[in-house]
C-alpha cells in the first residue's frame, strides 16, 4: 500500500551523513527541512547538495523546505550559560543590557520589547515553561515578577500570552536567506510568524526578485494570525500548523480545535498543510514512540494533513530512522480508517473555476465509484495533481512530468507520487501508451488493471489539461 500522507525531516546533526540520509529516505522521508536559524549559505548550499546525492542514491524525489529563522525574539546568553528563578523572584529583561545576564537581569535580541508590553502583560519564556508578570516598564527595562520560575539558559525565545509583539516576520536576516533559498532551488520556502497576507506577499516579491520559483508556506505560530487565516492562506501555497509557539501564544487547549479548522481551511482553498512541533517527541531518546503520540500523529492524518513533521527527533535524535519508520507505519494504518468519499463528495460540490480543475474532478469522481487501481495525471506544472490530492479517492495519483521542478514539489501533496516521466510523444495517443509502459515497467500496474488517466492535448504544454480517460492496461485498442 503506498503512503498517502507525507514525511517531513529536518535536517541536523543527526541525519548529516549521507549513509544515514539514505537510511532516512528509503524508510520514507519525501520532503527535507533545512533549518535556516543555523548555518551559513555555504552551509545551505551543501545540505541541499547532500540531499540531492542521498535522493539519487536511493532512487527516489525528495523536496527540498527551506524553513526561514524570523525575528529572534529571545534573550541572550548568561555568565554561567544559565539561571535558576523561583516564584516571587523579580527578574529584568533588559533592552539596553550589551553584556551578559546575571540573577538579576538579561539582554534581549529583540530590541522593542518595552515598547511592546506594558504593567500587567503575561511573558511566556522557554516555550511556557517560565511565565513572567510585567510589573513595570522603566524605558529598556522590563521589570517582572516571576509567577512560573524554573531553570532559564541561554537564548531561550519569548511569546506575550494573547500575542501582540510587533516584530516583523521578515528581517534582514531572513531577506538574504530568501536569496540563498532562490539560489539552491528549494521548492518551499517557510516564512517564520506572519501576521497578515502581506507578510507572504512580501516574502514571494522578495523571492521571484531573486530569481526564485519556491512554494510560499505561512508558519502559523502567533495570535495575530489566527484572526487573519484566510487572508494568510489565500496568499500562501501551503502552511504549516507549527503548534509550538502557538500553544504558548493561545494556550495549549486551543491548539487542537485550531489545528483541525486550520487544515479544513487549507484543503478548502487549495492549499497543502503540514501538522508539526513534537509529535515524535520521546523517540528523541527513545526507539519507540508513545501511545499519546501515536494517536497524535494518527488523528493528524484523519484531519487530513498532507504532512507530518519531525524537527528535533530527526535533527539530534538517537533514532532518527527508527521515527520515520514509526511515522510512515502509523500513517499508512490511520489512512484505512479514513473516509475518501467523503471528500470527493465535498470537492464535488465546490465550484470549479477551470477546465483542468473539471478534468480533475471527473477524475476522482470516476474513481470513486469504478474499479480503479490508480489515477495518473500526465502534467508540466503539477496543478491538476494538486486539485485531486485535496480530495482522494482512495487510489493513488502518479503524477507523470519531465519537469524536475514539479516532481520535487508534488513531493508534499498527499496522495500524489511522482514519477520522472519523459515521453517523446507528439501525440496524445502515445503519450497515454507510454504513460501506461513506463507504470509497467516500475511495477505499479499490470495488465487488466483500469486506470484513469489525465492529460492535455497540447502535449508538452503547462495548463492545458482537458482530456480524462479510463483504460485497461494492456488493451491498447482503449487508448
Amino acid at each position: 500500500m503506498l503512503r498517502k500522507t507525507k514525511i517531513v525531516a529536518t535536517l541536523g546533526p543527526a541525519s548529516s551523513d549521507q549513509k544515514v540520509l539514505e537510511n532516512m529516505i528509503r524508510a520514507g522521508v519525501d520532503l527535507v527541512r533545512m533549518n535556516f536559524s543555523h548555518g551559513t549559505a555555504e552551509d545551505h548550499m551543501k545540505r541541499a547538495e547532500l540531499v540531492r546525492a542521498a535522493a539519487t542514491a536511493v532512487g527516489r524525489t525528495v523536496g527540498i523546505l527551506a524553513d526561514l529563522q524570523g525575528p529572534k525574539i529571545r534573550v541572550r546568553k548568561f555568565e554561567n550559560d544559565k539561571i535558576i528563578l523561583n516564584r516571587g523572584d523579580t527578574f529584568i529583561l533588559d533592552a539596553g543590557l550589551d553584556g551578559l545576564g546575571n540573577q538579576e537581569r538579561v539582554g534581549l535580541d529583540y530590541k522593542d520589547l518595552p515598547k511592546d508590553v506594558s504593567k500587567g502583560s503575561v511573558l511566556l519564556l522557554n516555550d511556557g515553561l517560565l511565565e513572567f508578570h510585567v510589573t513595570a516598564v522603566n524605558d529598556l527595562e522590563v521589570v517582572c515578577k516571576v509567577v512560573r520560575g524554573g531553570v532559564l539558559s541561554n537564548n531561550k525565545g519569548i511569546n506575550r500570552k494573547g500575542g501582540g509583539l510587533t516584530a516583523p516576520a521578515l528581517t534582514d536576516k531572513d531577506k538574504e536567506d530568501i536569496k540563498t533559498a532562490a539560489l539552491i532551488k528549494a521548492d518551499y520556502l517557510a516564512v517564520s510568524f506572519p501576521r497578515s497576507g502581506d507578510d507572504m506577499r512580501l516574502a514571494r516579491l522578495l523571492m521571484q526578485a531573486a530569481g526564485g520559483n519556491s512554494m510560499l508556506m505561512a508558519k502559523i505560530e502567533r495570535a495575530e494570525a489566527i484572526p487573519a487565516l484566510a487572508d494568510i492562506i489565500d496568499a500562501s501555497d501551503a502552511i504549516m500548523v507549527a503548534r509550538g509557539d502557538l500553544a504558548v501564544e493561545v494556550g495549549d487547549a486551543a491548539v487542537p480545535g485550531l489545528q483541525k479548522r486550520m487544515i479544513k481551511m487549507a484543503r478548502a482553498k487549495n492549499r497543502l498543510v503540514i501538522t508539526a512541533t513534537q509529535m515524535m517527541e520521546s523517540m528523541i531518546t527513545n526507539p519507540i514512540p508513545t501511545r499519546a503520540e501515536v494517536s497524535d500523529v494518527a488523528n493528524a492524518v484523519l484531519d487530513g494533513t498532507d504532512a507530518v513533521m519531525l524537527s528535533a527527533e530527526t535533527a539530534v535524535g538517537d533514532y532518527p530512522v527508527e521515527t520515520i519508520e514509526a511515522m510512515a507505519r502509523i500513517c499508512l494504518k490511520a489512512e484505512r480508517e479514513a473516509d475518501d468519499s467523503i471528500e470527493v463528495k465535498r470537492a464535488s460540490s465546490s465550484k470549479l473555476t477551470r477546465v483542468d480543475q473539471a478534468v480533475a474532478m471527473s477524475a476522482l469522481y470516476a474513481a470513486s465509484h469504478y474499479k480503479i487501481k490508480a489515477i495518473v495525471a500526465l502534467t508540466q506544472s503539477g496543478s491538476s495533481a494538486l486539485w485531486m490530492s485535496r480530495a482522494n479517492a482512495g487510489v493513488p495519483i502518479f503524477a507523470l512530468t519531465p519537469v524536475q521542478e514539479t516532481l520535487t514539489k508534488v513531493t508534499l501533496f498527499s496522495g500524489v507520487h511522482p514519477i520522472d516521466f519523459h515521453s517523446g510523444a507528439k501525440e496524445q495517443s502515445e503519450e497515454l501508451r507510454n504513460a501506461e509502459e513506463t507504470l509497467r515497467k516500475l511495477g505499479l500496474v499490470e495488465e487488466g488493471d483500469m486506470l484513469v488517466m489525465t492529460a492535455g492535448e497540447a502535449v508538452g504544454k503547462s495548463g492545458h489539461t482537458n482530456t480524462m480517460k479510463i483504460i485497461c492496461v494492456g488493451d491498447y485498442d482503449e487508448i
